[in-house]
């Protein structure tokens, strides 16, 4: 474990919290280096959205929000910085005057990272993001999906274009970088361009819960699902922070009433300790239409959920 030192973030109990540069975690920040086991990547894209852009901030304040993370688990007791190396390596290259060609430098970014041997756990950015990562990390296979999300995002075009934030996984799944039938979207939910809105990723074998059912069937029930539909493949983590009732995110673009709390997506995430995850990212939190930070401070909190159970991931293989 003490190989780990440099890596460890600053200790809140020695540093105070409004002291220092903001690095998600308070990690400390690093180059793209094989000595890495995980790195925490922004990714200020927001060029996907076709009605309240902001994302591109993200990033920013999610690490800004993330200040008030400590650094163990209060539920598992694990201690990510004890047995992964842990570092905040900086934010994915965008072009703010060109789509495409950011899609191509993050996807171009995110290889760099795998190829060292890094598993990404990143802040967006709208919910194009997932689409350059998986690009990336993918490739060699696809991976299971889960996905926390107010809308299916599986639209064949979205304002006549086919790479959108309403579009990325039926193109991850038409790429052969996801496998349908080892991908579950919990949440599901908000009025909708048509009635056959989900149903491509029904028909392409995904499990699509709607916040109805899972209200119905509860929080364990669902819970048993997504263990079962995930199986013990490598599997990859989405969070659109939409997925949360508009309560605790309207710091977001499209904003929807009626959907998951903070404590049941925490709980959620928390099962997946145990599965072989390669990756994980939360999007579009847009901190222009929360200046409060409320949007940030629940994903930040939801980013280190991701992080225990991930490192967990790593620590085990690696054994």
């Amino acid at each position: 474990m003490s190989g780990n030192d440099a890596f460890k973030p600053v200790d809140a109990a020695v540093v105070p919290r409004f002291a220092g540069v903001a690095t998600f975690m308070r990690t400390t920040m690093r180059e793209i280096t094989d000595e890495l086991d995980i790195g925490l990547v922004g990714v200020p894209f927001d060029m996907g959205v076709n009605f309240r852009s902001g994302a591109r901030h993200g990033p920013a304040q999610v690490r800004e929000m993330s200040r008030l993370i400590r650094q163990v688990h209060p539920t598992s007791n694990i201690k990510p910085y004890e047995i992964c190396k842990i570092a905040d390596i900086g934010d994915a290259p965008v072009n703010p005057l060109d789509m495409l060609k950011s899609i191509d430098m993050i996807q171009e970014h995110f290889e760099r990272i795998h190829a060292a041997g890094i598993v990404p756990i990143s802040i967006g950015g709208d919910h194009t993001v997932p689409l350059p990562i998986l690009r990336a990390i993918a490739k060699d296979g696809p991976v299971g999906v889960v996905q926390f999300d107010a809308h299916a995002d599986t639209l064949d075009e979205l304002v006549g274009t086919r790479i959108n934030h309403a579009t990325t996984f039926r193109r991850g799944v038409e790429e052969g970088l996801i496998d349908p039938r080892r991908t579950i979207q919990i949440g599901l939910r908000g009025s909708r361009f048509s009635e056959n809105d989900i149903q491509w990723g029904i028909d392409a074998g995904m499990r699509t819960m709607t916040i109805d059912e899972y209200e119905e069937i509860g929080r364990a029930a669902a819970i048993e699902e997504m263990v079962r539909v995930t199986g013990d493949g490598p599997t990859y983590i989405t969070f659109d922070i939409d997925g949360l009732d508009a309560v605790h995110a309207m710091g977001t673009g499209v904003p929807e009433v009626g959907g998951l709390s903070v404590r049941d997506s925490q709980v959620i995430l928390r099962a997946l300790q145990g599965k072989h995850l390669v990756g994980a990212d939360i999007c579009e939190v847009a901190p222009p239409f929360d200046p409060s930070g409320h949007t940030a401070l629940n994903a930040a909190n939801l980013m280190f959920e991701m992080l225990c159970v991930v490192a967990d991931s790593v620590a085990a293989r690696r054994a």
